[in-house]
């Protein structure tokens, strides 16, 4: 195990979420496009934050194989909450920027974080995702 983090929520979409470190703790809300006041955070908020950072990760940690220096890469993860046949589910987008790069360059090493990434390890099959170069 390399490492293990737990979080505690009490009143769903519309409570309250603390690491139990105590580290970090954040007003929940369902956002105002789900009927909700929007006055605080969500879970696909959380979860394009958590994706990209890991993402940005994955990115570093590959770049020099592709003859590439990540430090400058941009990573954002667009989080869509739709609704099926049956309830809601998600969908994502990763948009990778590497200024100066080849661009040819830049998409390989993208879908080649998309491997090792341990989000996209987690959502594969089950979450559709693009992966875009910008």
């Amino acid at each position: 195990m390399a490492y293990t983090t737990t979080a505690t929520t009490k009143g769903g979409r519309n409570g309250r979420a603390i690491l139990d470190n105590g580290g970090l703790a954040l007003a929940m809300a369902l956002p105002k496009e789900m009927g909700g006041d929007g006055a605080g955070h969500n879970p696909e908020q959380l979860f394009a934050l958590g994706w990209s950072s890991c993402f940005g990760q994955a990115i570093l940690a590959l770049a020099k194989k592709h003859g590439l220096d990540g430090q400058d890469a941009r990573v954002t993860c667009t989080i869509t909450l739709d609704k099926d046949e049956t309830s809601f589910a998600l969908k994502a987008e990763l948009k990778v920027s590497l200024p100066g790069a080849d661009k040819a360059k830049v998409q390989a090493l993208v879908e080649d974080a998309h491997t090792i990434c341990p989000y996209s390890k987690a959502t594969r099959g089950n979450v559709p995702v693009t992966l875009t170069v910008v």
